[in-house]
C-alpha cells in the first residue's frame, strides 16, 4: 500500500506560481511512476505530468509544457509540481497518483491516489 498526501494548493492571481507537494508513505516508490492529474468542475480528470521515480524521466501534457515542472526528492519521499505562469484555466483540484506502469497517462492505470488539493487562479 502507498499513501499519498497532497499539499500546497491555494488561490493565486493569473501569472503567479504555486508549488504542490505529494508526500508518500508505505511502500518504497522505486518501482513506481508518479503522476499529477487535475479535474476542473464539470470536466473529466486529465493528465498533467509524470515522473519515473527511479530514473527521474519526465513527461508533460502539452498545455503545461514550459510552465510546470515535476520533480521528486528521494530523501523526503515527496513529489513536487512547480506551477509557473498560471492561467485561469489551470483552476482545478490537483491530485497525485502512483502507477506500476512506467508510461502511464490514463488515470485508470494508476493504483494509488491522494485526496487532492484545490488550485484556484483568478484573472
Amino acid at each position: 500500500q502507498v499513501q499519498l498526501v497532497e499539499s500546497g494548493g491555494g488561490s493565486v492571481q493569473a501569472g503567479g506560481s504555486l508549488r504542490l507537494s505529494c508526500a508518500a508513505s508505505g511502500r518504497t516508490l522505486s518501482s513506481y511512476t508518479m503522476g499529477w492529474f487535475r479535474q476542473a468542475p464539470d470536466k473529466e480528470r486529465e493528465f498533467v505530468a509524470r515522473i519515473m521515480w527511479s530514473e527521474s524521466r519526465t513527461f508533460y501534457a502539452d498545455f503545461v509544457k514550459g510552465r510546470f515542472t515535476i520533480s521528486r526528492d528521494y530523501a523526503k519521499n515527496t513529489v513536487y509540481l512547480q506551477m509557473n505562469s498560471l492561467k485561469s484555466e489551470d483552476t482545478a483540484v490537483y491530485s497525485c497518483a502512483a502507477s506500476y506502469n512506467p508510461w502511464a497517462q490514463d488515470p485508470a492505470r494508476y493504483d494509488y491516489w491522494g485526496q487532492g488539493t484545490q488550485v484556484t487562479v483568478s484573472s
